[in-house]
């Protein structure tokens, strides 16, 4: 899933702006009926990115279709302003979604916060038992239920065929595979071998995890990822950006990286399902067939991509509770399910689709499906999302060569020990 810019760096920029719509805004009441028909608006913050967003729009409005008192508005909030956005007009009380399309690492903390509706016993879960365990695991907080899984993905090697093909390299398994392969392209075409995310701290976990380590071991309560192995993982994204191997930035990395991919500027860039049909748009692909899937690169231990995903949520202030349970439960079923995978190749979360005969044949769903089922689990805590911030920070100053890579996980480590109080 793409990162934006940081949360606090937003709230004052957005507090204006946070009224215009959403579950306060004295428009919104509604509910059920003597009879039992949902009435009232039910606001919908959809985050997804341009090539998902009218799709999503698409399947949101046939909510009315079943419903037709009910009037669902759309609004599209960008990723980067989602989280932040939400704060401020939940803690404020004024101009929140009744449901949020929330990433997963969003769900631990707004209920913690208290801005978010716990859904058990209510319409919102319907067939929760048909839930993938791992894509489950992330709605839940203090043993309730504050969110339904949407969809899930983790991240891969995204690869042109042609290039490496025209290069005579094979699909790089390792990093230091993905090293020799950058060579030979950069000798056959002057292109660059692989576009690395040096804007998005989400892009370090499989380097991380590939050195063996993790971030955290909550069992223990221990912080882990300032360990030999986040040092590591930082020197390796180091050298590859050092050898000339990979490219990278600071900024605007899903634009810059997808806009290399699809043009042919890099032959390779780990990246995500969300990112399908945005690199099928691109010239390198005018023939889909040439757009390769692979499991991300090998550190020295071992190769694994986080679990990552979305889910749907609803505002614990909302005035139309009945039909936003009811809104929530069709965006999460088999069928709307079916359909996105259908027109986007993104991953269920419900098992019952994965039998379906055309998400069967999906060739993404095909490779993605079984990454999913051995990506890692991140640590589902309040702090999830703020787990992310120190780690963008150093990862500018290795990068740039402002820091060691030691030095890096060690002011990861040190952030850590501030942000978790009850971890050592």
């Amino acid at each position: 899933m793409r990162r934006g810019i940081s949360a606090t760096a937003l709230v004052a920029a957005i507090a204006l702006a946070a009224t215009a719509c959403g579950g306060d805004d004295g428009g919104n009441e509604g509910g059920k009926s003597a009879g039992g028909e949902l009435s009232g608006t039910v606001t919908f913050w959809d985050t997804s990115n341009d090539a998902e967003k009218a799709t999503y729009k698409e399947l949101a409005e046939g909510f009315e279709k079943l419903h037709p008192k009910v009037d669902v508005k759309v609004v599209t909030v960008p990723f980067g302003e989602a989280n932040a956005k939400f704060k401020n007009a939940a803690g404020g009380n004024s101009g929140a979604p009744d449901v949020m399309r929330t990433e997963v690492a969003w769900v631990a903390d707004f209920a913690n916060l208290g801005y978010l509706a716990p859904l058990d016993g209510t319409a919102a879960i319907d067939k929760a038992d048909d839930y993938l365990e791992q894509a489950a695991a992330s709605t839940k907080f203090n043993d309730k239920t504050y969110a339904v899984p949407q969809t899930i993905d983790t991240l891969a090697l995204f690869y042109n065929k042609k290039m490496l093909g025209d290069a005579g390299v094979e699909v790089p398994t390792s990093v230091d595979e993905v090293k020799a392969a950058a060579e030979k392209i950069k000798d056959k075409s002057g292109k660059t071998g692989l576009y690395l995310r040096g804007d998005d701290p989400y892009f370090y976990l499989p380097y991380l995890y590939g050195e063996g380590g993790d971030l955290l071991d909550t069992g223990k309560k221990e912080i882990t990822v300032d360990d030999e192995a986040g040092a590591k993982a930082f020197a390796v994204m180091k050298d590859l950006v050092d050898s000339k191997a990979a490219v990278t930035d600071a900024s605007d990395g899903y634009n810059n990286q997808l806009n290399a991919f699809k043009d042919g500027d890099v032959a390779m860039a780990i990246d995500g399902p969300w990112s399908i049909e945005g690199a099928l748009a691109g010239k390198q692909f005018k023939d889909k067939a040439n757009l390769g899937v692979a499991p991300v690169p090998a550190g020295s231990a071992r190769a694994a991509s986080p679990q990552g995903g979305w889910n749907l949520s609803v505002y614990a202030g909302s005035k139309n509770l009945d039909a936003s349970y009811e809104f929530v439960k069709y965006m999460s079923s088999a069928k709307v399910q079916q359909q996105t995978t259908e027109k986007l190749s993104l991953l269920p979360t419900r098992k019952s689709v994965y039998e379906v005969q055309s998400v069967k044949d999906n060739q993404m769903v095909q490779f993605f499906k079984p990454a999913v089922d051995k990506s890692v689990q991140r640590p589902w805590i309040a702090e999830a999302n703020a787990l992310f911030e120190p780690i963008r920070l150093q990862m500018e100053k290795v990068l740039s060569g402002k820091a060691s890579p030691e030095a890096g996980a060690k002011g990861v480590g040190d952030a850590y020990k501030k942000l978790l109080k009850d971890y050592k």
